[in-house]
């Protein structure tokens, strides 16, 4: 590291370092780190507090007053209030606090201060904070209601906490079992929509369904954005015309691998070839399949969702 520092030194003042140097170096790197990390934590912040702000408005202005239910943490916590009269905000912090806990052995200690942080708040806001009673309407009050509990979650999640600590658990019990995290939270949902048809009603339970829908989607959409990213892998004989159009007719960063293609059962030979690799937001997706299939109908194209990705030639999401 020592000897890196020294030849970058060289090649931009072109003279011998000398140990101050060095420590001014190693200090105004440590400045910018410091500046990286307050500005992340500010966004984390923002996006958490604003999370807090909506699920607050979705839980008291729509579903708490008109005693409805959602799923994960938060569902039981509603369904328990409106079975024991127990303050929501209580047993939002109770419900969610063994969840914390396992956020911090399993994922990591700043992901359970911020889930802790953003549950806390959610739990004083709710309390606090005279959120005005919207409607009465029970299918508007499932859709929105779910709606913004989901856009508190999903900014939540952009921030790097969560406030339903359902998706912790589902963490812990995928890493055990053969089950994915969408599974637990399913299993996890169904048993909550279970017991509220028979503790309450089956009305109450169907509408818990709905809202649960309205967040999770909500959630998605955040989360993954209408740009929502795919990776294409194109193998083409016209893999250099095809490389010229991404560039500059979409504007789009490539990997380009060298690869072997044959015709298997058929005994063809196999040859060398060129296999491109780009990343583009689903937007664009017609785009790209319309000017392949003008340079070349007969190419193998294979697309596949991606979560996220950082650095080379594509927009970054406005919030992430």
């Amino acid at each position: 590291m020592r000897k890196n520092r020294i030849s970058i030194f060289k090649a931009v003042f072109g003279r011998k370092i000398t140990d101050s140097d060095l420590t001014k170096y190693s200090n105004a790197r440590k400045i910018v780190e410091l500046r990286i990390t307050a500005r992340k934590f500010g966004i984390d912040f923002m996006l958490i507090t604003i999370g807090i702000l909506s699920a607050g408005f979705g839980l008291k202005s729509f579903l708490l007053s008109n005693n409805f239910l959602d799923g994960g943490a938060t569902g039981i916590s509603l369904m328990i209030a409106e079975l024991t009269g127990i303050n929501l905000s209580l047993l939002l912090i109770v419900i969610n606090l063994p969840f914390i806990i396992l956020g911090y052995n399993i994922i990591s200690r700043q992901f359970a201060v911020k889930t802790a942080f953003g549950i806390v708040c959610l739990a004083i806001a709710v309390a606090v904070i005279p959120y005005p009673d919207v409607t009465h309407d029970k299918l508007l009050v499932a859709v929105f209601g779910g709606f913004f509990l989901g856009a508190g979650i999903g900014f939540a999640v952009r921030g790097g906490a969560v406030i339903d600590g359902t998706e912790v658990l589902a963490i812990a019990l995928s890493k055990k079992s053969g089950l994915t995290i969408g599974d637990v939270i399913l299993l996890v949902n169904v048993i909550i929509f279970s017991m509220a048809a028979w503790l309450i009603s089956v009305e109450v339970a169907l509408y818990a369904m709905l809202t649960y829908l309205s967040a999770s989607k909500t959630v998605d959409f955040l989360i993954e954005g209408i740009e929502e990213y795919t990776g294409v892998t194109i193998i083409s004989i016209k893999a250099d015309k095809i490389r010229t159009m991404i560039v500059n007719k979409l504007g789009r960063g490539i990997t380009v691998y060298k690869g072997e293609r044959g015709f298997g059962k058929s005994g063809e030979k196999l040859y060398d070839m060129k296999i491109i690799y780009t990343i583009i937001t689903r937007l664009e997706v017609s785009k790209l399949k319309l000017e392949i299939e003008k340079i070349d109908p007969n190419a193998f194209v294979v697309m596949s969702s991606v979560k996220d990705m950082k650095g080379g030639m594509i927009k970054k999401r406005p919030l992430k």
